[in-house]
């Protein structure tokens, strides 16, 4: 019994130290106050302040408009700017990684071009809405609420890094990314607002932009001025005009304005309507104009894809929706190309 007793005090003191050792091992990460592990403690701001942005094979010739000067942007910072500037940080993250796909798309489709069509010699795009919007940080420091740069920000970069080196492509080359504000509850087939018939820009349903704040809007413009900007004479009998067909988005195709036709992209570029789809009436010397929707229809709707998100789609559910049978592809065979032009 006394050679055995030795035995039973070294197995007890082996057996605490198993117990013991990962315990001693965890503690100096474990919070204090709430025993759990410091790993699961980050907060989303915290991991998402770790986003970086991926490293560009190129550089984006921008046509800086009021630097009038040229700047070369690498590629994926050109896509955090154009993302910041053309959507709102405060859209779920789908719908942002949505629209750094097909921001990419469009600049990519920009560079391999033979013309670069509105540009001064030299630059790619410019930084207005004739291309896609760009700002700088610096800029959208200027513009964005004190406290709110940080968290927008790494927002925006976490969508274009989870995006990164993919674009959208049908038959194995990179589409018209067209997208614009706010749809109707409807996007445009693309001939039916530009001249062109492109497969994959079809008018699909998008209800949710009703929710959007500039869903609707009214112009007053005085009878003069009306009838000064469209070329037309109003009749005595106080109409305004006919809408004598409408798009399969049901945006305005044609109206009739005592016997002259107009296209209702002519009328919504005169008088800088929000949208193709309005409707008007006259109230003594002045004509009231009501427009459904913020953009020119095609392609892809920023609040619809934003309406999306909030119902749990993914970014690349968004895009099957807005652009017809495309697929998200490698950038890198055409990023290529833009080098070997270069």
């Amino acid at each position: 019994m006394r050679n055995l007793k030795p035995i039973i005090v070294l197995t007890s003191v082996l057996f605490v130290m198993v117990l013991m050792v990962p315990t001693l091992l965890v503690m100096p990460f474990v919070d204090k106050e709430s025993g759990q592990l410091a790993e699961e403690l980050k907060t989303k701001q915290e991991v998402q302040t770790q986003v970086e942005v991926a490293e560009s094979p190129i550089d984006v010739a921008v046509y800086r408009h009021k630097q009038e000067m040229i700047e070369n942007i690498p590629l994926e910072d050109y896509i955090v700017g154009v993302v910041a500037s053309e959507m709102p940080a405060d859209f779920e993250l789908e719908a942002l990684k949505a629209q750094a796909l097909a921001a990419r798309t469009y600049i990519l489709r920009q560079l391999l071009a033979d013309e670069k069509l509105g540009t001064p010699n030299g630059a790619d795009v410019t930084d207005t809405e004739q291309h896609q919007v760009y700002k700088s940080p610096e800029e959208l420091k200027a513009i964005w609420d004190s406290g709110d740069f940080d968290w927008k920000m790494e927002k925006i970069k976490q969508a274009v890094a989870e995006t990164a080196g993919n674009v959208l492509t049908y038959n194995n080359a990179p589409i018209d990314a067209s997208y614009f504000s706010t749809s109707n509850g409807y996007t445009e087939n693309s001939e039916e607002y530009w001249p062109n018939e492109i497969p994959y820009l079809r008018s699909v349903e998008s209800p949710w932009d009703v929710d959007s704040e500039k869903y609707l809007s009214q112009v007053t413009l005085t009878v003069q001025e009306f009838q000064s900007m469209l070329g037309v004479t109003l009749g005595n009998d106080g109409a305004v005009g006919k809408i004598i067909a409408r798009t399969t988005g049901n945006r305005v195709s044609t109206v009739d304005i005592n016997g002259k036709q107009l296209s209702g992209r002519e009328v919504r570029d005169t008088l800088k309507l929000r949208s193709s789809d309005f409707n008007w009436e006259r109230k003594g010397d002045n004509i009231i104009i009501t427009t459904k929707g913020f953009g020119h229809g095609v392609g892809m709707s920023q609040y619809g894809a934003n309406g999306m998100a909030l119902e749990g789609k993914s970014y690349t559910q968004i895009i099957s929706h807005y652009y017809k049978d495309v697929q998200i592809a490698s950038a890198d065979q055409y990023l290529n190309k833009v080098t070997a032009k270069k």
